[in-house]
C-alpha cells in the first residue's frame, strides 16, 4: 500500500483512526469465550466488520496473540488475512516492536511481509541501520520506528540528551540517512505533544503513529494542531477505548459507537 492510498482513505472516511486489536481472553465477553471455538479471532473479526468504514488502519499487537500460543498464532495470521482480503484499503500494522541483526531482521520481514500479509511493522530501532533496512526492501511496505513513545519510561532513554541532542532526535535524524528512508514512519505518543512542533522539523513528511489518546490521557485535538501536514500525516491509534467500550452481547455496537465519536472529532479537525 502506499502512502497516497492511506491519504486518499483519509479523505474518503474524513477519519485518520487505527483501530488497535490486543485482544485479551480475560477483557472478551464471557458469551464469547463459551460458546466460539475461535474466541479471539471472532472477537478482532466483529471488532472489525463493525469499524471499519470508520478507520483507515488496524494495528494488530501481536504479544496478545503470541500469549496464547499456536492458538494465538493460528488466530494472527487468519484474522490479517480476513481483513487483507474483505479490506483491502485497511493500513494493516504488526504491532511487533521487532529489531535484531540484519539477517534476522530479514527473516522477521519475510514473516510479516509475505508469510503474513502486513503492510507495515513497528521496529525498535536501537541496534542501527542495518537491523532496520532489511524491512525496506520490500516495495510499498513500512517501518514505524519508535521515536518518542507514550510510556512513563520513556523518559529513561528517549528523553535523555546527548551534545545538546535527545535520543530520540538522533533516531529520527539518523533514520533519514538510511536507504528507502521513504518507506519510514514513526511512533510517536500522544502524552509527548509538546515536542511534535520539534518532531515535525526533524521529520516534515513522515506519517506519525500516535498512539496515547483517550485511556492514557493524550489530547486529539493538540495531536493534530501540532502533528498534521498536507497529507495528514497521522494515525492516532485507539485500542482499549473501541475494544472494551462494552463488555456484553453488544460489544461490537458498543465499539462502533466508541469509534464513531472518535471519527466525528476528526472529521471536525479535518474540516
Amino acid at each position: 500500500m502506499t502512502v497516497q492510498t492511506i491519504f486518499e482513505q483519509i479523505q474518503l472516511k474524513k477519519s485518520f483512526l487505527c483501530l488497535g486489536l490486543d485482544p485479551d481472553l480475560e477483557k472478551i465477553p464471557t458469551h464469547l469465550v463459551d460458546s466460539s471455538q475461535e474466541p479471539i479471532f471472532d472477537f478482532c473479526k466483529d471488532i472489525v466488520d463493525h469499524v471499519q468504514h470508520l478507520c483507515v488502519a488496524v494495528k494488530i499487537n501481536t504479544a496478545f496473540f503470541e500469549a496464547y500460543g499456536m492458538q494465538g498464532y493460528a488466530a494472527l495470521e487468519k484474522l490479517v488475512q480476513y481483513i487483507k482480503s474483505h479490506y483491502p484499503n485497511l493500513f494493516t500494522i504488526a504491532d511487533a516492536k521487532r529489531g535484531d541483526i540484519g539477517n534476522t531482521s530479514l527473516r522477521y520481514a519475510k514473516a510479516f511481509f509475505e508469510t503474513m500479509p502486513f503492510d507495515a511493522i513497528t521496529i525498535a530501532p536501537y541496534m542501527g541501520k542495518d537491523s532496520v533496512e532489511p524491512f525496506l526492501t520490500y516495495k510499498d511496505k513500512y517501518a514505524i520506528l519508535l521515536a518518542l513513545t507514550s510510556n512513563e519510561g520513556a523518559a529513561d532513554f528517549q528523553l535523555k540528551a546527548n551534545d545538546k541532542e535527545t535520543l530520540y532526535e538522533q533516531v529520527l535524524t539518523k533514520s533519514q540517512t538510511w536507504n528507502n528512508a521513504s518507506q519510514l514512519m514513526y511512533v510517536v505518543g500522544a502524552t509527548k505533544v509538546e515536542h511534535l512542533a520539534k518532531i515535525r522539523k526533524l521529520v516534515p513528511d513522515s506519517f506519525l503513529l500516535v498512539p496515547g489518546v483517550g485511556v492514557q490521557g493524550g489530547s486529539l485535538e493538540e495531536v493534530f494542531l501540532h502533528g498534521a501536514i498536507k497529507n495528514i500525516g497521522l494515525l492516532v491509534n485507539s485500542s482499549r477505548g473501541i475494544l472494551y467500550a462494552g463488555n456484553g452481547e453488544n460489544f461490537a455496537e458498543a465499539a462502533l459507537d466508541a469509534a464513531n465519536e472518535l471519527q466525528q472529532q476528526m472529521e471536525n479537525l479535518l474540516g
